[in-house]
């Protein structure tokens, strides 16, 4: 990072053999991961030398990577073990308002370490590597949840210093409780075995039980179990509309702001309508007092800054790492992911994920208005006429079992082994499934015939799901997931990131993406049919818990 900021080159070295084998200029490279961060969401950052220097076990070796979301620094062969406090369940009613109730809070700090130092004794291991190397530096990491619903009881902004001011409060309170837990634990049962060579000894601090013992994870999926907001992210919607059945629509809003609605007299069905349309309250006209618009914001109406500060703020009293998604609009520039990139170096975070709305594929190809499409298509020079087929041609026919059934799927190729043609039929004839397979195939055909990238093909059709089923180790979406699959298996020359680039060449410029949260039908969970959001890495639903990471 500091030659980033000089404009200077730093080696490539061949980690076997110790021996530097070529030398990239530092900004060319920070320059282009935020380059396609903004694109796509991807890749995050991760300051490897600031994990290191908190790696509380050197003499065992150094970090080199981390669990997939990013907030959990291992060893080769170490393990996750993992849990959260429920912050909105550990506020405390006063006739001053609400204040977090310590004594509870540290009551169950304690007991949370006590539980997961059983978990590594209780867990059964996939491998004797990992058992061993668990039981040998014995990490937890205690986190937290329900930040955001904290703040709304509190009456503070997430965008704002007093929230900042309560997390690093918070959060340097557990760290102390869990840090005393531990102690305690290990003049009981002994310290971890590590213990000697690691940098507690080195500096003759008290002994510990565990290597660390914080860690703040998504919890996408255990929050919406426990009913609270996730991890220390925002609100991501004050209001949803969740799909039952077929044409039942049940709109349901956060608990937090439904009561303070009815307490202040605003509350009705239409606006809660509403606000799971628009997303928040920032695109409401009227009726909602001003403070209440203050408090109960939502991810997206909340400048990047703020989000990075506040996880700086937890990051300052965490052992391991923070796991936080810094949400931009879609009008977002390039430089605008640069700057929270370096803000979160400057300020001592261990790395970074940040989503611009709309810059995931899913979204990008069912993003924009009819007169954004129109814009599109007025922009393009001349017109795509298909190849004529030739009277004979070869080809591969692959079966994939899908949700509705067994379906065979021909692919076949040009005189250069390019993919020229699908087929694909439905075990059972006839219905509209078929009719609908049919016609899909037509136009995949129509488009590799008329010259369309067989890799951009894929990269449309991929991902869509409507009963995804498993098959043969890989999840098959849907249908028209199922000939994504296919063709990519059958690409000649072309591997998955030129396939994916191409993509972007042709749509990274000619769309802005959608308006609001992204609520294509892309966007929806193939098991309730409510709409998903992203979140580390993840699409969630933030109603049944379905994820798909990656």
């Amino acid at each position: 990072m500091e030659k980033v900021n000089r404009g200077q080159e730093y080696d490539l070295v061949n980690p076997r053999t110790g021996r530097v084998v070529k030398r990239l200029n530092a900004r060319y490279v920070f320059d282009l991961m935020v380059e396609m961060a903004w694109k796509t969401g991807d890749p995050g950052i991760v300051f490897l030398d600031r994990v290191n220097r908190d790696n509380p076990t050197p003499h065992l070796g150094q970090i080199e990577s981390t669990n997939p979301c990013g907030e959990q620094p291992l060893l080769p062969y170490e393990s996750c073990n993992l849990g959260s406090i429920n912050l909105s369940r550990m506020a405390r009613f006063t006739p001053a308002g609400v204040e977090v109730d310590w004594e509870k809070l540290e009551r169950t700090t304690r007991v949370a370490i006590h539980m997961l130092d059983n978990v590594i004794d209780a867990n059964r291991y996939p491998i004797p590597e990992i058992e061993k190397m668990t039981r040998r530096t014995r990490k937890v990491g205690l986190g937290l949840m329900g930040f955001a619903d904290l703040l709304a009881l509190m009456g503070i902004p997430y965008n704002s210093q007093g929230a900042v001011e309560v997390a690093e409060k918070v959060m340097a309170f557990i760290q102390e409780k869990a840090d005393r837990a531990s102690q305690e634990l290990a003049e009981r049962r002994g310290a971890f075995p590590a213990w000697e060579g690691s940098v507690y000894h080195q500096r003759g601090e008290p002994k510990l039980r565990n290597a660390t013992r914080t860690t703040i994870a998504p919890t996408g999926t255990i929050s919406i179990i426990a009913g609270t907001s996730s991890g220390i992210e925002p609100h991501f919607a004050l209001s949803y509309v969740r799909n039952v059945m077929d044409n039942d629509r049940l709109v349901e809003g956060n608990p937090f702001f439904e009561a303070v609605a009815r307490k202040e007299g605003f509350y009705s069905k239409e606006l809660m309508e509403e606000l799971a349309e628009k997303g928040s309250l920032a695109h409401i006209d009227s009726g909602v007092p001003e403070w209440v618009r203050k408090v109960f914001v939502t991810a997206h109406d909340i400048e990047p800054e703020w989000h990075v500060r506040i996880q700086a703020a937890f990051q300052k009293h965490t052992d391991n790492a923070v796991s936080k998604t810094i949400n931009f609009p879609n009008e977002a520039t390039i430089e605008d992911v640069a700057r929270a990139y370096m803000l979160a170096y400057e300020l001592g975070c261990k790395g970074i994920t940040v989503y611009r709305d709309g810059s995931k594929t899913s979204q990008v190809l069912s993003a924009g208005t009819a007169e954004q499409r129109e814009e599109r298509a007025g922009r393009e020079s001349g017109r795509l006429q298909p190849r004529v087929r030739p009277q004979m041609v070869k080809g591969v026919t692959e079966r994939l079992r899908t949700g509705h059934g067994n379906m065979y799927i021909t692919i076949n190729f040009d005189e250069e082994g390019h993919p020229f043609e699908v087929f694909a039929i439905l075990g059972k004839a006839g219905g509209c499934d078929s009719a609908q397979l049919e016609a899909l195939s037509r136009l995949v055909s129509l488009a590799l015939r008329s010259g369309v990238d067989p890799g951009v093909v894929a990269e449309q059709l991929k991902g869509i799901s409507c009963c995804p089923v498993w098959d043969a180790g890989t999840l098959v979406g849907s249908p028209a997931d199922a000939v994504a699959i296919a063709l990519e298996r059958h690409l000649k020359g072309e591997v998955a990131e030129e396939a994916h680039a191409a993509q972007l060449r042709l749509f990274s410029r000619e769309s802005k993406g959608p308006e609001g949260n992204g609520s294509g039908p892309q966007n929806r969970c193939p098991e309730c049919g409510s709409q998903l959001v992203y979140q580390e890495g993840c699409l969630l639903c933030t109603y049944c818990g379905w994820n798909k990471c990656g």
